[in-house]
């Protein structure tokens, strides 16, 4: 099996499930689609990096994963500098917004492909701009979508979530090993690999 994401945040997740896998990181742009809702826009940039990789195989299955951030509509990539970090942390302030991990798995041999997306909900405390500063000078918003990382110092910046935890970190392990197995991958386990950060099962499997 083959991921196609350099981000070393899925690759942690993914070991979750045991199975062995390489790391081929896809070249395909991130180019947003301002046609498509945040969940379409999320699973046509996660079917674009697995089929980039996908073309260059012969066999194996690819996954392809993307998340992006969106805010009463409007999607947020990753930021580019420290100024545009600030403002989407100032437009995250005190709101709730939509966190969608597209997932796609490409069989090369066959070009099979088996697509998803999960929609977590997550809501920001309001943020002082001393605060904004401070995380923006942390160096963690960046390579992040929506300029923050729940699972790292961006944590106290959120007041709560609902939904997947996984998936805002970047990969929902529930839909991932749900279409992995769709694919022909037997990965059935005892207990779930998804969890929540307490340990309890993610709540998508209760």
């Amino acid at each position: 099996m083959i991921l196609a994401s350099a981000s070393p945040r899925r690759r942690e997740l993914l070991e979750k499930l045991g199975v062995p896998f390489q790391v081929v990181p896809s070249e395909a742009p991130e180019v947003f689609d301002a046609s498509l809702d945040p969940e379409a826009q999320a699973i046509a940039l996660a079917l674009r990096k697995a089929r980039t990789v996908a073309a260059r195989l012969d066999t194996g299955l690819v996954l392809g994963a993307d998340t992006i951030v969106a805010l009463e509509g409007v999607l947020l990539g990753k930021p580019r500098d420290d100024a545009e970090a600030a403002h989407m942390l100032r437009a995250l302030s005190g709101r709730e917004h939509l966190v969608v991990t597209g997932l796609a798995v490409v069989e090369p041999d066959s070009a099979t492909e088996h697509a998803s997306a999960v929609s977590s909900s997550v809501r920001f405390r309001p943020l002082s701009d001393d605060d904004i500063a401070r995380y923006v000078a942390s160096r963690e918003p960046f390579d992040k979508a929506g300029a923050y990382a729940i699972q790292g110092i961006g944590g106290e910046l959120v007041a709560g979530f609902e939904g997947c935890f996984n998936n805002v970190v970047g990969l929902p392990l529930c839909e991932t090993l749900r279409l992995l197995e769709a694919a022909g991958l037997p990965l059935s386990a005892s207990e779930p690999a998804c969890r929540l950060p307490d340990g309890s099962p993610c709540p998508r499997l209760v």
